[in-house]
């Protein structure tokens, strides 16, 4: 454990659920407790497809998250392949957030930010009394979420969201971990970069030409340099990420997605332009459905095509006037593949993506 906690201070819990689609698999087939388990696609690991998660036993042969499923069964012959079922991954995860929302933290419920199926963080409400030890607290919700869903989580704990985030990586599997102001540079200090939540592959390797490999640099660097070579908003925001700075409260205002989509990778490339059409009228009216169950119409249309082996362009076009009428967004998205340069239309074609972006809510997006 990083240091001793003290109860004066309001702690930011970050909550994530280990190895999430594969511990909900494994809860419906308890035999598959202990064995490699790949869960994505049409869990056919002969076809296009890419892994959704491994679980831990998979994950010790190499198998990770994005990998195609042919790679993940050279890698792990052996591992159970399972297809995708999203809506049981959806039930599982509002059991959980419903267990988290039942919390009380210091004599108030906690505030909770939903960051997806399988992750959470949790802050005190407003008003609270004294909070107690951390670490405790990140036992009772371990222990709440795995009695009320069988599945098992780890809890990191920070002055912030982003020490909480990255402690939780600490803690797994099954377990709490903490970073705090006092100890961020012992902790993280040595680390390369893209160790901290917030920074990718392609920005490690813009730092590291500024001869920025580690943590510890990038918090000492002056703010004009990373201004002037990154941009003056990203920049000053990289060396407050160094320096473990995050100032976002947590938000409990539930998600409003701006936009629903949906995708489909072909087993067989297309060549037939007017398949591809069909394609494209098939996957708009399913997008559709989904906004109609937002209650809320499109008013603007984008398309995505991936041509063979790997090439992705994509176009979009704002609506004459809001509209979910299948037919009029099917139109739509289908004129869009008449915006494809001619060269791509002698490309096979072998992932087709429709999106529909809705109109604003009444009083807007939350902040």
């Amino acid at each position: 454990m990083a240091e001793p906690g003290t109860s004066q201070r309001d702690w930011v819990l970050h909550v994530d659920l280990d190895q999430f689609i594969a511990a909900v698999e494994i809860l419906r087939r308890p035999d598959l407790e202990g064995l490699p388990v790949v869960v994505g696609g049409r869990g056919d690991p002969t076809e296009r497809g890419v892994v959704s998660t491994a679980s831990y036993a998979a994950r010790e042969f190499g198998v990770g998250s994005g990998m195609p499923l042919r790679l993940a069964r050279r890698k792990c012959p052996d591992a159970v392949f399972l297809p995708v079922d999203g809506p049981a991954y959806d039930a599982a995860s509002a059991e959980v957030m419903a267990a988290l929302r039942s919390l009380e933290w210091g004599g108030v419920p906690v505030l909770l930010e939903v960051l997806g199926w399988d992750e959470a963080f949790l802050g005190a409400g407003p008003g609270h009394g004294d909070l107690g030890d951390p670490v405790a607290f990140a036992g009772t919700i371990r222990e709440a979420v795995l009695e009320a869903t069988g599945l098992h989580c780890s809890v990191g704990i920070g002055d912030n969201k982003l020490q909480a985030k990255i402690a939780t990586d600490f803690g797994k599997p099954r377990g709490v971990y903490r970073i705090s102001d006092e100890t961020w540079f012992a902790e993280m200090g040595d680390r390369p970069t893209d160790a901290l939540w917030g920074i990718g592959g392609k920005t490690r390797k813009k730092l590291a030409a500024l001869g920025i490999e580690t943590v510890s640099q990038l918090a000492t660097t002056d703010a004009a340099v990373l201004a002037a070579e990154l941009g003056p908003t990203m920049g000053p925001w990289f060396r407050r990420l160094g320096r473990g700075v995050d100032s976002s409260p947590v938000d409990p205002t539930p998600y409003v997605p701006r936009a629903h989509g949906r995708e489909t990778t072909f087993q067989t490339d297309l060549d037939d332009w007017d398949r591809v059409a069909a394609e494209v009228r098939a996957l708009t009216a399913r997008v559709v459905a989904d906004i109609d169950a937002e209650g809320r119409p499109a008013e603007r249309v984008g398309i995505k095509v991936r041509f063979r082996p790997f090439f992705t362009v994509s176009r979009s076009l704002t609506l004459p006037g809001p509209t979910n009428d299948p037919a009029v967004l099917a139109d739509a998205a289908v004129s869009l593949l008449d915006r494809l340069d001619e060269r791509d239309r002698d490309r096979p074609v072998r992932l087709l993506g429709v999106r529909l972006e809705m109109v604003t809510p009444e009083g807007g997006y939350p902040k």
